[in-house]
């Protein structure tokens, strides 16, 4: 609306992918047990902004996740020692969760390194953990799985890439991209195309029709994001 101050910066495309990669490469090097999705991730980064605990219903609708997803993602968090959880004040049925000493300790760990693992030239490679934790706040609103980001490397590589190629852009394992290609490919959304190069051929994965709109949708998504400044403080 005019005359309305923005509170916010809007996510760029290439601002989301390039967060996405380096935490996916953290992920990789982070031991097993000790892992945490995206989704887990923004959680903490959500607890550690907030001044109050929140109820598992209000994590729920800020990730717009079904209400035993979000208890799936809490309870793992809490078995880590990341979160506390205790009754609600007015509802014991509902949970309330606040960021622990160790989680704050551990977001702050996933925040450096994810910044370090920004490659000099990509988007937000000269951020800040402090800054980065907002942009991973705004982007826990949006679920995307390893689909959804093959098909947005396809569109942003606009004439089709090599299963390698998306590997390099979105630091997934190979056999990840593999399997989503596959799966995208069995519905349609993706074809395999043999192009020569030279004396060799290589095949590149392109986006169908279908595809390219899915891909639209899940960009469109991700430009709806809105980064909120912190509000300043006066001196």
């Amino acid at each position: 609306m005019p005359g309305c101050k923005r509170l916010g910066s809007l996510v760029e495309l290439r601002e989301y992918v390039s967060i996405r990669r380096s935490y996916n490469l953290v992920r990789q090097e982070t031991p097993s047990s000790q892992r945490l999705t995206f989704e887990e991730f923004a959680i903490l980064c959500k607890l550690e902004a907030e001044m109050s605990p929140l109820k598992t219903s209000q994590i729920a609708s800020y990730q717009g996740s079904l209400r035993p997803t979000m208890t799936h993602r809490t309870n793992h968090l809490a078995c880590l020692g990341f979160i506390d959880r205790h009754e609600g004040a007015v509802d014991s049925r509902n949970v309330e969760c606040t960021i622990s000493p160790a989680g704050r300790e551990c977001v702050y760990s996933l925040l450096k390194q994810t910044c370090d693992h920004i490659a000099a030239g990509q988007p937000l490679s000269r951020t800040t953990p402090e800054r980065l934790a907002m942009y991973v706040e705004a982007m826990g609103t949006v679920f995307c799985k390893a689909g959804d980001l093959v098909l947005l490397s396809l569109r942003m590589s606009g004439s089709g890439a090599t299963i390698s190629g998306i590997v390099n852009m979105l630091g997934l394992l190979q056999p990840t991209v593999s399997m989503s290609v596959s799966s995208l490919e069995e519905v349609g959304l993706v074809e395999r195309v043999g192009v020569d190069q030279g004396s060799s051929k290589v095949l590149l994965i392109s986006l169908t029709n279908n595809g390219s709109r899915l891909a639209d949708g899940v960009a469109a998504s991700i430009h709806d994001i809105v980064v909120r400044r912190k509000p300043r403080s006066n001196a």
